[in-house]
């Protein structure tokens, strides 16, 4: 079982479960070639030197991008990926592919590999404010996963247990299953609810390279780095230089993303809960998102200022209007009744609204339901698509329905937000009826019509995940 979060090497912490990255069926089938089981042995060698030498340097790293490395990160990449700047698709790129991977592997021993800028593309936020998305070149996504599976050896070893965004065999689920078993097991009372603003638009290069550099000494991986970071984006046929930030969407940035983060925040705050707390202090980050619980009140307000002024220190800033400080936790609702104070605050993370509640026995109980705009959202993005869909068949839009939802339920139906995914499932019906009604055939669009539809194509609004303290302990058995 977890012991206090607050001290260094928590059995949460050292016990996450660890292991290589998931791969696709295609890619999975390449483990079992020679060149592979050789590429899998030398990364292991890499991984065992960086977890039992803590300050080494790794000074040979590039001979480890074989052209058999190469082929695998081919394979992972998602084959109907929007192509870059070069127009080049996965599948185009599949043919004649080992001449070709032959050739990018010679390019890039010979220093003659060139990074393409990204095409960049806004992709709708749920505030109505728009991201911009960097789309690479396939060859630099290759190069890419390449460097990443590399690099993954060595910084695997060093990032702390709390860290949860974008690691092999950690997901969303892994990070709220920790976040509630802290939030219901130990003392918290108050949470501070941190956004950095525009994080991957300000990440210091200069910074994050000199980061790199504490294990990395290879200057041919690091130049290939560079290369990615000074590449710039091509906007509507325009050139721009990016002199800070990295581009969301590039399959490298979760990676130098933790780096930055590892060495800006996680070991500063890891220090501070040893060092400077009295309370116990639980630390849960998924990428740029992370939620820190307290013990006392005066903590909280301290470590608060102090973080301001460390994230300054490498270019980072606090969003002034999505960070607070809330009371929360179980005796939250007691004591600000006492005070005259209205029921607890909430927050949100990783999509799911965190509510202080009760069980049906009275107890407290910690209550997560989907937020409200991210589902709002969803359901605007399938009525736009049905009216695409508008002269299929009932059978293909019940189909395309049923798997909307069922990809919906995989990661929203977990306990204690059965009402949320319930009125979803009631939503697509409501959809789904309107664009059968807009069909003409008003005479199949009864209620009690639909109701037979949706039970024969739509999955049943049920929770599908185990409760987080339970699944959490499973996971954690110590």
């Amino acid at each position: 079982m977890k012991s206090s979060n607050k001290t260094e090497g928590t059995a949460a912490e050292t016990t996450e479960r660890r292991g290589d990255a998931k791969r696709n069926a295609l890619q999975a089938t390449t483990r079992q070639t020679p060149s592979w089981e050789s590429v899998s042995l030398g990364l292991e060698r890499v991984r065992e030197h960086a977890r039992t030498n803590p300050k080494l340097r790794f000074t040979a790293l590039l001979h480890h991008i074989t052209p058999e490395l190469l082929r695998v990160a081919y394979l992972s990449l998602r084959r109907k990926a929007a192509p870059g700047v070069d127009g080049v698709t996965w599948h185009a790129y599949g043919e004649d592919v080992e001449n070709k991977l032959n050739d990018l592997h010679s390019r890039i021993h010979r220093g003659a590999y060139r990074a393409l800028p990204s095409r960049r593309r806004m992709i709708p936020k749920p505030d109505g404010r728009e991201r911009p998305l960097g789309i690479a070149s396939l060859e630099d996504k290759i190069v890419q996963r390449a460097v990443v599976e590399v690099l993954n050896a060595i910084f695997e070893a060093d990032f702390i247990g709390f860290s949860y965004g974008f690691r092999p065999k950690r997901s969303q689920h892994d990070a709220l299953d920790a976040l509630a078993f802290a939030i219901e097991k130990k003392k918290v009372n108050w949470i501070l609810d941190a956004d950095l603003r525009s994080y991957f638009d300000t990440v210091n290069h200069e910074w994050l390279l000199r980061f790199l550099e504490v294990r990395i000494g290879d200057k041919r991986i690091i130049r290939l780095i560079r290369k990615w970071l000074k590449a710039g984006v091509m906007e509507d046929g325009l050139m721009s230089a990016t002199i800070i930030g990295t581009p969301q969407g590039a399959v490298i940035s979760p990676l130098l993303s933790n780096i930055y983060l590892h060495y800006s925040f996680d070991l500063w705050a890891n220090r501070w809960r040893r060092r400077e707390a009295r309370g116990q202090v639980i630390l849960i980050r998924y990428a740029d998102d992370y939620v820190v619980g307290f013990q006392y009140e005066d903590e909280a307000k301290s470590f608060l200022a102090e973080l301001g002024n460390r994230l300054e220190r490498f270019g980072l800033s606090l969003h002034p209007d999505k960070t607070r400080l809330i009371e929360f936790g179980r005796y939250a609702t007691e004591r600000r009744a006492k005070r005259g104070l209205g029921k607890p605050e909430t927050f949100t993370f990783l999509g799911f609204t965190h509510i202080c509640g009760k069980n049906p026995f009275g107890a407290y109980a910690l209550r997560r339901q989907t937020r409200r705009d991210r589902m709002r959202q969803t359901l605007q993005a399938v009525k736009e698509q049905m009216h695409k869909r508008l002269h299929h068949s009932i059978p293909e839009q019940g189909r395309w329905l049923g798997q909307v939802v069922r990809g919906y339920f995989a990661y929203h139906a977990v306990p204690s937000n059965t009402r949320a995914i319930g009125a979803f499932r009631w939503d697509i019906v409501r959809i789904w009826r309107q664009a059968l009604k807009r069909q003409g055939q008003r005479a199949r669009t009864s209620w009690k019509r639909m109701d037979v539809l949706a039970a024969q194509w739509l999955p049943p609004a049920r929770v599908l995940h185990p409760w987080p303290t339970q699944r959490f302990i499973v996971n954690h058995s110590r």
